[in-house]
């Protein structure tokens, strides 16, 4: 290699090397024996069949998913072509009388329908604000409690309850709530006025509240715990030498480390604003009567499989589709202006 300099010019000398470095395009020589390195090429674009053949495991454990979204979804959507028809089944799609927009208008016209509507709207609002926070202060709760044993006992009891049918659970309520149950019984011998809950339509949303709370918060906590499982402990580690309490610790630590998926479970749950426990509803539906107790689902199914109104139910399906996919996708939206990930980027 060539000699740069001795003494005080090889300081100016190396100066003069650096600069005619950075200005020298690649491949040129920037001294004797000195070259500059190529710049680095962009990465080629990896094809679809590299894709398949390197997550070809992954792809394999996700299609019977797919499969299954595919048939019962997707090409189930087909259908909704009915909607714009006076559908008859023994004449099916093709020659059924096309009538446009008239089951739209009929539906609209009918107070049967504003009615479940509101009914619906009212029962899932009640939901959103006292059942979906209910997994969440369970999961916190259970996962402070230092024991692993009790940790787990409790969480194996509260779990049962997810695998009982709608059929035991409603039949437990009237035991226990009914003209003739538990409480009934109760208010009785304290010379009360007795009030069948289960059976009084004022009382019917709050009814189906409990029970969904009753059922589904020990299922919902298995995410929770999870991704409190996820949280880094050396961020709590932190927050305690710095002085936080455990309300500041769950505040400012364990609150944002759920801050995703909570966020992601409430896009969802808002796609399903206007659907109900089809079966839950309708077991109890007859026993507070249809101004209480009628929803959307129970009305496509007394309109459309009882009644045989084909096109009206089917346009009352499409009209949710549409709803739940607009909220889906506006919260979404809505979600990345606040800086969460949402339930896609």
């Amino acid at each position: 290699m060539a000699q740069i300099g001795v003494g005080g010019s090889s300081g100016t000398s190396m100066n003069a090397v650096q600069t005619q470095a950075v200005a020298s395009p690649p491949g040129t020589a920037i001294a004797p024996g000195i070259a500059a390195a190529p710049r680095g090429r962009p990465a080629k674009k990896k094809s679809l069949a590299t894709h398949l053949r390197r997550d070809w495991v992954m792809l394999l454990l996700i299609a019977p998913g797919v499969i299954y979204f595919l048939i019962f979804y997707y090409i189930e959507a087909l259908g909704y072509v009915i909607a714009f028809e006076n559908y008859l089944p023994f004449m099916g799609f093709v020659h059924s009388q096309w009538v446009g927009l008239d089951n739209f208008r009929q539906m609209i016209e009918d107070q049967a329908f504003w009615q479940a509507v509101r009914n619906t709207i009212v029962i899932n609002g009640l939901q959103l604000i006292f059942y979906f926070p209910a997994p969440i202060v369970l999961a916190l709760m259970l996962n402070s409690v230092i024991s692993t044993k009790i940790r787990r006992l409790v969480q194996s009891i509260v779990y049962l309850p997810y695998f009982i049918s709608w059929v035991i659970i409603v039949s437990l309520f009237q035991q226990i709530f009914g003209g003739a149950g538990i409480v009934a019984h109760l208010m009785r011998g304290l010379g009360m006025p007795v009030i069948n809950i289960v059976s009084s339509p004022p009382l019917f949303k709050w009814v189906i509240l409990l029970q969904v709370i009753w059922q589904g918060t020990g299922w919902g906590t298995i995410i929770y715990l999870a991704a409190l499982l996820s949280i880094d402990g050396s961020l709590y580690e932190a927050a305690a030498v710095d002085g936080a309490n455990k309300w500041s610790r769950m505040w400012h630590v364990t609150l944002p480390g759920i801050m995703d998926i909570t966020v992601l479970l409430f896009i969802l749950r808002l796609g399903l604003i206007l659907s109900n426990g089809f079966e839950q509803i309708l077991l109890q539906r007859d026993a507070v009567g249809p101004a209480a107790g009628e929803v959307l689902d129970t009305y496509i199914f007394y309109h459309g499989i009882a009644g045989g109104q084909w096109g009206i139910t089917a346009a009352a399906g499409l009209i949710k589709l549409f709803i739940g996919t607009g909220l889906v996708l506006g919260s979404n939206k809505l979600a990345h202006f606040f800086g969460s990930g949402g339930i896609y980027q």
